[in-house]
């Protein structure tokens, strides 16, 4: 089983550094062409499926790679909603930082509970696409922390539109690419 993980195309408020999490924001003219330039970059991976989160900008990216690819969207996992940034949400992160140092306080959800719930998700998938090559089109935070706990070392920034590949072919997971760029083993 081969699970992509692609971030979402970029939206108004990418464009602009502010903080999102799970504020509803829609693509912009730009994040639908890096979600076509990411189908690109899948076609001819044997793909089966894709699901996504449940936010806009998520579906929409689903939907585009979704019809490049000849894939039917399947259903969305609150799971895979991007961490809540609370009372941050819409401010640029050093304005954030000042209130809120190393995001804690504000109501913003631990990064903890992020992973926990891109684990749950990926198990989720899992279980529903038993053996299947699933896309899962998502947000950064969670693809960012959610793989730094698979490698055991901290990933640099997921970018729009760009694609992660995990591998269960051995029966555990093993981070292939991120940003799609092969990682060496450490």
């Amino acid at each position: 089983m081969k699970l992509g993980f692609i971030r979402h195309g970029q939206t108004d408020w990418n464009a602009r550094e502010l903080l999102q999490g799970s504020s509803d924001i829609p693509l912009n003219a730009t994040g639908r062409q890096q979600a076509h330039e990411a189908a690109a970059a899948l076609a001819g991976g044997d793909w089966d499926a894709i699901v996504s989160s449940p936010l806009k900008r998520a579906r929409e990216t689903a939907r585009i790679i979704a019809q490049d690819l000849g894939l039917k969207v399947g259903h969305s996992y609150d799971e895979l909603i991007e961490r809540d940034y609370g009372q941050a949400e819409g401010m640029r992160l050093e304005e954030s930082e000042k209130l809120w140092p190393n995001k804690t306080g504000g109501g913003i959800e631990s990064l903890e509970s992020v992973v926990a719930r891109g684990h749950k998700a990926i198990s989720l998938i899992s279980e529903e696409f038993l053996g299947q090559n699933v896309l899962v089109v998502c947000h950064g935070t969670i693809i960012r922390y959610t793989l730094s706990d698979f490698t055991g070392y901290k990933l640099d920034t997921i970018l729009n539109g760009s694609v992660a590949l995990l591998d269960n072919s051995e029966g555990v997971w093993k981070v292939c690419s991120v940003n799609g760029i092969q990682l060496q083993e450490r």
